[in-house]
This record gives C-alpha cells, structure tokens and sequence, in this order.
C-alpha cells in the first residue's frame, strides 16, 4: 500500500471541487438562517452512550470506538450528527417550547451506509425539536426540497411513508423479538410467498395476516391512499389517522408544488426503529439510493431530561454537489 492513498470510503477535496463545496455550504446555510434555523457545531468526538441515543439506534456497527485515555470511558466518533443535535435541543434549549436547528459538518463510518458509498461524508441537515403538529412535517419537507433545488437538484422524486401504520398492524399480533424481526425483514423484501409462510407457521389471524399482504402492494402513485384507505378500513384509528396525515401532506405539497413528482409506499419502514410517524426520502433519476431522508421522530431527548417531539432530515453534501453539477 503506498502511504499516500486513503481509505477506502474516505476522500478529500481539492480546488476548485472545494471552492464549489464552499459555495454551497454558504449558500445551504444563508438559507437555513433566513428560514430561522440557529446553527450548532457539535464535537467530532463524543461519550458513545450519547451517539446512540434515537436516530443513532441504527448505525451503531456504523461507529469508530476507542477509550478516552482520561476517563477510562468508551468514546464514540459521531457517524450521524442528528443525535448530536437532539442532546443539544435537550440541554441547552430546554426552556424553548419550539427549537430549529441545523447543522453541517463531516461525520465518520466505519462501514460505508450502502456498497460503495462514503464512509466521511460531509451531512447537512436541519431538525424541529417540540412541534408535533403537521406544520412542522410540511416545514421540513419544504426546506429539505428547497435544499435539493439551491444545490443544482432537476427532477427530484419524493418517496412518503408512515411507519405508524405497520406499527399499529404488527402491534395488535403480540409477537416476540425473534418474530417480529423476521416479519420486518419480509415486509422490508415484499416478499409474499414468505409472508404466507410465516402466517401459517405461527397461526396468526387470517385479517390481520390480509391487512400485513395488502400494505406490501400499497405503493404508487397518490392514488394509493384511495385503495389504502378501502383495504385498510378495518384496521383502527392508528391506522386511519396516519392515512389521513399522509393524504393532508399530499395536499399540501401538490398545491404549492404541482410538478413534484410523489410516490407513496406504506411498507417502507426506513428508520423503522426510532422513527414514529412520516418518513420521507427523496431520489433523482439515474441514481440508486436516496440524495436526502428524514422523518418525525417523537419522544428524542428523553435520555438527556428533555423529551419531546421532532422532525429533520439530512443529506450529504458532498453528494449533493456531485448530482447537482
């Protein structure tokens, strides 16, 4: 290995790709301040406890780990500053009602979040900590569109879930960890056949088993929300009232942004584990995985004396620049 090349996942920026980088970032953070965003630097380096908290749960495999030489306590370098700023919401805003925050700076993985893509990607993002309202859900969406347009983005295709709605289905089965594990891997897959297979081998009530298959096929166009709210009439409140926030938010977005093309999939559980009501992400034709994510987030904070709801989303801004070019 020559002492000079770096590793894997990892790269650098050199004029003028880093003036264009600089160009951005001004740009991406002017923007946030007008839109009344306050901007944090938190530490590259942190107690591990605190990174995997919320959003962290995860990425923790994601994590560089080492001992702090002083405290003798395990030390964590952040992959993901989204936690960063909910311990920050939570002890240093604490007698705010509402806070918006955002930030920008590079995080570190030690294995990259899909194959071939970065292990030090440069994240932006911004997040409202204390709304619970859809006004805040419609606020990020906005300024995570808004991001993607400023940073060059044609063509940007949104992706909208609720994860609410699997919860509230796969909560009525009383399943073990083992189980319910499996099950998300079959839903993640979309995978009838293993559905079926699994629905028979633990005797699970035929509706429920039918609600489970039906939201495997309930994506597409806006029209889903239509279907989905006749083939999952039955299924309780949760359910319908996560409809409902979805088919409102639609409304919203298609008054203001009558072009932006909407896809809607009620199976997609992305940040299934932390994630508690909308999840969002956005894609560009031509390119495999989504350029920006985010969802609501509720109860972050908790750990750190100061619960409260949330919502955000981030992207990379290395990528950003790439596809927007």
């Amino acid at each position: 290995m020559k002492k000079w090349m770096l590793p894997a996942g990892v790269e650098e920026a050199l004029p003028p790709v880093s003036w264009q980088i600089e160009d951005l970032r001004r740009k991406l953070l002017d923007h946030y301040r007008k839109s009344g965003y306050e901007l944090i630097h938190p530490p590259l380096i942190e107690h591990l406890d605190a990174l995997l908290t919320g959003t962290a749960q995860d990425i923790e495999q994601q994590i560089f780990k080492l001992i702090d030489p002083d405290s003798g306590r395990l030390l964590g370098l952040r992959a993901d500053m989204t936690p960063q700023a909910a311990r920050i919401a939570a002890r240093h805003y604490r007698d705010r009602a509402i806070v918006r925050l955002c930030y920008l700076g590079t995080v570190l993985r030690s294995q990259a979040g899909s194959l071939g893509g970065p292990r030090s990607p440069r994240q932006v993002g911004c997040e409202i900590f204390g709304e619970a309202g859809i006004a805040a859900d419609l606020e990020i969406l906005r300024v995570m569109l808004k991001t993607l347009k400023l940073s060059g983005m044609k063509s940007v295709h949104l992706d909208l879930g609720h994860v609410g709605i699997y919860r509230a289905t796969v909560g009525k089965l009383g399943l073990n960890a083992d189980d319910e594990a499996a099950l998300f891997d079959i839903v993640q897959r979309k995978s009838h056949p293993d559905l079926r297979e699994f629905v028979q081998a633990r005797g699970l009530k035929p509706r429920v088993a039918k609600t489970i298959a039906d939201l495997l096929d309930l994506n597409g166009g806006v029209d889903v929300l239509i279907r989905a709210r006749e083939v999952l009439k039955g299924a309780g409140d949760e359910v319908a009232a996560a409809l409902k926030l979805l088919a409102k938010i639609v409304a919203e977005l298609r008054a203001e942004m009558p072009k932006l093309p909407i896809h809607l999939d009620l199976a997609e559980l992305r940040g299934y584990r932390y994630h508690t009501g909308i999840v969002f992400a956005a894609f560009v034709p031509g390119h495999g995985r989504e350029i920006a994510r985010g969802g609501r987030y509720d109860g972050v904070g908790h750990d750190f004396g100061g619960s409260r709801p949330a919502t955000g989303f981030s992207a990379d801004l290395n990528e950003l620049l790439r596809l927007g070019a």
